[in-house]
């Protein structure tokens, strides 16, 4: 391997540790010899160590088809790694000695410890690790995705990927001039795509989530059949807030979610309204950090892991999952938010996937960059997407169907759209077709006042028009308003009336009709929809929950 230069720091993400912080690592690692050409660890594997390069250069290299590049170079004083490392993932890239010297490795499970015990050292880690992870998903490194836009299974597949910010490529089997050869070495036939080609040395035949997952090893061992004080069901911020609060304070913590974690606020482009965030932060880049928090204080996080059923058991609370198995705890917070509402019009089902979008995320806007586009809605959802969108769309057409955006939209937003010279606001409009052949083409809309008809030219649709609570899996568990929302609290007494059998004792603030089983967020009747509103939930949630277990007790051990 040829001598290179180290990477020099961008940002933080690749810092030079000072003394100090050399010290505090010396104190729970081991310092190592390592020779040229040693690889410390391997793309597609895990790694249960920390390495600090001591003297010598380290390499990071991602390689396909038999070829490798170095993304990186560590000197002395640098450390490798990227968020893997904290999660218990597998490595998307490989390290190997350049150049001969001395490494400090640090276990995962002490290093880990160790940043709880010294925040300094560990807000510079997390801040390269978040930095890393945002390189290595912008580049095409990782994982490769092979399959046709038009399969539902490859969407699904890079939808889990995107919303999981894992590092991957897409190969696309109609423009991708590498595909067909790719496809010929690997002995895979068109027909039998999606396929994923984990780190050139194995071949997933359309794998489900929950298969890719357990590879990557997002999904926690034995979480199902944990019994612990406190299960979230979903990881939206409010399931995240819940759980960093319930760890941080000794309770045994599981997360579950069917998905991904950051829930519909994961899907945001750009969050300008949260404390403490002046200049703004994506919903990905907010859920990364939630996560990495909540693992941190010792949370098990499961994903994907979709809860179909809740029951109560001796006193104990039953989630019940689609794969058969359950977790069961003593509290239970449900952070299921709500689904995104479909757009009722010829021709959108038909594209779904190919150019209708009902997130605005870094995966969806690279299918149509460059073109222009159109969003539908009046609320924050929608004005934070066309701003995102404008950035490289020639022009976005913000269609409206009341007459304002002042009814949903907060003002800083509105200011900013009306000052956008390619962002052009249609109000009073709805759309009627989307039209296209093996794309979106156009947007065929019309002014709910006249009637009149137009035809946009635009390359992709994203919808914003509202959500519903995802509550299906409660029902017959905890009772549930008309539209479907889980009323807590005094609101419990008030729906129940004399159709129910008295409740035992009033709810407490958060808390349903079932002892033990609190809503935050979205999902909850009356709940204000707003990522900071569902993170105070979430924290007073945990608060709630040590008052039931002050009256129940803590779980048994089994």
């Amino acid at each position: 391997m040829p001598t290179l230069t180290p990477t020099a720091d961008i940002h933080g993400a690749y810092p030079r540790l000072t003394d100090d912080q050399m010290g505090i690592l010396r104190s729970c690692g081991q310092e190592r010899q390592v020779r040229e050409g040693e690889q410390l660890f391997r793309a597609g594997e895990r790694s249960d160590e920390f390495f600090v390069v001591l003297s010598g250069t380290v390499a990071v290299v991602e390689g396909h088809d038999d070829q490798e590049h170095v993304v990186q170079l560590h000197g002395p004083r640098s450390f490798l790694g990227e968020l893997g490392v904290l999660e218990g993932q597998t490595a998307f890239v490989s390290a190997v000695v350049n150049r001969p010297g001395e490494v400090l490795a640090v276990g995962s499970d002490a290093l880990r410890d160790l940043l709880s015990r010294e925040p300094a050292l560990g807000d510079v880690i997390l801040r390269a690790y978040l930095l890393r992870r945002t390189m290595l998903a912008g580049t095409g490194t990782g994982f490769r995705i092979i399959g046709s836009a038009f399969s539902p299974d490859t969407r699904r597949l890079l939808e889990f990927a995107a919303r999981n910010r894992l590092p991957h490529r897409w190969v696309d089997l109609e423009k991708d001039t590498e595909a067909e050869a790719l496809l010929t070495r690997l002995g895979v036939a068109p027909e039998e795509t999606p396929i994923v080609v984990w780190h050139d040395y194995r071949v997933l035949r359309n794998p489900s989530n929950i298969e890719l997952a357990q590879i990557i090893g997002l999904r926690a061992e034995n979480a199902a059949k944990a019994i612990c004080d406190l299960v979230v069901v979903g990881a939206g911020p409010g399931g995240l807030a819940a759980a960093v609060y319930s760890a941080s304070e000794g309770l045994s913590t599981v997360v579950l979610d069917a998905v991904a974690t950051g829930g519909q606020a994961g899907t945001s482009s750009r969050i300008e309204n949260y404390l403490g965030f002046p200049a703004g932060i994506s919903g990905m880049e907010l859920a990364e950090r939630a996560v990495v928090q909540a693992t941190r204080f010792g949370v098990r996080i499961d994903v994907p892991s979709e809860a179909t059923g809740l029951e109560e058991r001796d006193g104990t609370s039953v989630v019940r999952l689609a794969d058969g198995g359950t977790v069961s705890a003593t509290n239970v917070v449900v952070a299921t938010g709500a689904r995104y509402r479909r757009l009722t019009a010829p021709g959108v089902e038909r594209f779904e996937g190919l150019g209708v979008h009902y997130a605005a995320t870094v995966w969806e806007a690279r299918t149509c960059r460059l073109n222009t586009v159109a969003v539908v809605g009046g609320g924050n959802s929608a004005g934070q997407a066309v701003l995102f969108l404008a950035r490289e769309s020639p022009a976005v057409h913000l269609l409206v169907r009341g007459g304002d955006l002042e009814h949903s939209m907060s003002r800083y937003l509105i200011d900013r759209i009306e000052r956008h010279p390619r962002i052009h606001v249609r109000l009073h409009t709805e759309v009627r077709e989307v039209t296209g052949e093996d794309q979106v083409e156009s947007v065929v809309v019309e002014d709910n006042r006249t009637g009149r008809q137009q035809v946009l030219a635009a390359r992709a649709l994203f919808v914003f028009i509202g959500a519903r609570p995802a509550t299906s899996w409660l029902a017959g568990a905890v009772t549930l308003d008309r539209r479907g929302f889980i009323p807590t609290g005094q609101e419990v007494a008030h729906l129940t009336g004399d159709s129910w059998e008295p409740l035992a004792r009033t709810p407490l603030a958060l808390e349903t009709d079932l002892p033990g089983v609190f809503a935050v967020g979205d999902v909850r009747s009356g709940s204000v929809k707003r990522v900071a509103s569902a993170v105070g939930e979430g924290a007073m949630a945990v608060r709630l929950a040590h008052e039931h277990l002050g009256e129940v007790g803590p779980p048994a051990v089994q």
